[in-house]
């Protein structure tokens, strides 16, 4: 049993915070990319999604962190870390979201504390706790019982595979980002994957489209298309990734993975705010999940067994 101390507690609260802007930021994006999603290729809406998102974040890593820093960075490491993290993670959940509807991926994520927490008992040979086992158990809990009730099932095929893929590809990528990268702020690990899967995603939508001719139907592409592409790409991008990787940094993949299951609540939240309907057993649901990632990182009880 190891006691925590005050300042600790404090640094792990904070942490946990940001990891919950994170989320929201994320979940704000969903609703736009809905906006999106019928008019673009899924390797076409990556690269314009990772692009937009680079053009607002390289000249702020240019502007905080220096030239020298941005031009001295391993950016072969990046564009590989990046393309795993963000190109493939979104490519396979567009392709799992035009196979299923949001809760049959939603339930399908909610496994990303698992993954997260057996890639660092693995990997980084972190110890397998009591209170870790009861974080881990109470976040999937959560997670299910935040999609009770909505008409979604799992039936294991296209869709499910695709999202399960997404899953494996954005946990291991976002431990990457921080183990792979450790001389870069965030804000450098964030700018250096995100920069790095666009250069990779755009010569990608290229091929696509001269050898399959799956280019964008720009007829139907208008402002209030546009504007969901822009918030899905900086907000839900360029922002919440960001936030996301300082997270990651300070408490690890398994517990940041863990707040990814409060995310229906926030979607519902966000539905609320505009007339729609309170949702009881995501409100629960994300009540269990904020527990269960506050147990799992001792804070609790004020010790860690």
């Amino acid at each position: 049993m190891t006691a925590i101390s005050p300042v600790a507690r404090r640094s792990l609260l904070t942490a946990n915070l940001i990891c919950l802007a994170s989320m929201v930021v994320w979940a704000a994006g969903l609703p736009a990319a809905d906006l999106i999603i019928p008019h673009m290729p899924p390797i076409a809406l990556t690269a314009a999604r990772t692009g937009l998102a680079a053009l607002v974040l390289l000249p702020l890593w240019w502007a905080l962190d220096g030239g020298k820093t941005v031009l001295g960075a391993n950016w072969s490491r990046g564009a590989w870390v990046g393309f795993i993290t963000l190109g493939l993670a979104s490519f396979f959940v567009i392709i799992a979201l035009k196979f299923n509807d949001p809760i049959t991926v939603a339930i399908v994520t909610a496994i990303m504390p698992v993954v997260g927490t057996l890639l660092e008992c693995l990997a980084d040979k972190r110890p397998f706790t009591r209170a870790l086992a009861v974080g881990l158990v109470l976040s999937v809990a959560g997670g299910l019982i935040a999609v009770r009730g909505a008409e979604g099932s799992v039936d294991f095929g296209v869709g499910v595979l695709a999202a399960l893929a997404s899953v494996l590809c954005y946990t291991w990528g976002s431990r990457e980002t921080v183990k792979a990268l450790p001389d870069l702020s965030p804000l450098g690990r964030t700018t250096i994957t995100v920069a790095g899967c666009a250069a990779v995603a755009l010569l990608a939508a290229l091929g696509d489209g001269l050898i399959r001719g799956a280019w964008p139907d720009w007829q139907a592409i208008g402002l209030r298309e546009f504007g969901g592409l822009a918030i899905f790409g900086v907000g839900s991008m360029a922002v919440s990734q960001c936030l996301w990787i300082i997270s990651v940094g300070r408490i690890g993949i398994g517990a940041a993975s863990m707040h990814m299951n409060a995310v229906p609540f926030y979607v519902m939240l966000m539905v609320f705010a505009t007339g729609g309907p309170w949702n009881w057993w995501q409100t629960l649901g994300a009540a269990v999940v904020v527990t269960g990632a506050a147990v799992a990182q001792g804070l609790f009880g004020g010790a860690r067994r």
